[in-house]
């Protein structure tokens, strides 16, 4: 069995919204919470920045169990070693965190891609296809920020609320799919 056909499991649509809605719920909490700390790099802001890859882990695994998708195995890797990452950067400082953010955003947008794009049968992929993409693009203006004056974690909380906000989509083409 490819991963493109493991992913058309019977329940792996219904099971892909719910998780989907779980990821938009969470982005958009974690969004607000990390806007509320991002002025000052503390211990708040520092937990939070650690905390978004461990979710993204747990959901991959969750995803995975369900889909069989091997690729997100990858994902499962770059996010541990995000969240791992997170928190040495989180000592060093703004630049260093949008720089190991960055690198996170562009491995995982890329595998996020390939899923989504092996996943097209399932109905509601084109969401996360997109995200897939821009999550390449936002991880590398990450990193070019880092260089900036005036760096800040502001936009962290801008790129997790897009992704929700594909996520939710995502969910919801996936509800319709099931309907027709």
């Amino acid at each position: 069995m490819t991963a493109a056909t493991e992913t058309r499991t019977p329940d792996a649509a219904p099971a892909l919204r719910g998780l989907y809605f779980v990821r938009f719920g969470f982005a958009v909490v974690w969004a607000g919470l990390l806007a509320l700390t991002a002025s000052d790099l503390g211990v708040a802001a520092g937990v939070l920045l650690v905390v978004y890859p461990l979710f993204d882990v747990a959901a991959a695994v969750v995803d995975a169990r369900t889909t069989r998708a091997r690729e997100l195995l990858l994902n499962i890797v770059i996010s541990s070693a995000a969240a791992l990452g997170l928190v040495f950067a989180a000592t060093s400082g703004i630049p260093a965190v949008l720089r190991v953010w960055g690198a996170w955003a562009v491995l995982a947008g890329a595998v996020q891609l390939v899923v989504a794009l092996r996943r097209r049968g399932l109905g509601g992929q084109w969401p996360m296809i997109l995200s897939g993409g821009i999550s390449v693009l936002a991880g590398a203006s990450f990193i070019a920020m880092a260089s900036q004056a005036g760096a800040s974690l502001t936009s962290l909380a801008g790129y997790a609320t897009i992704g929700g906000i594909f996520f939710l989509v995502s969910a919801i083409r996936l509800g319709r799919k099931a309907k027709s």
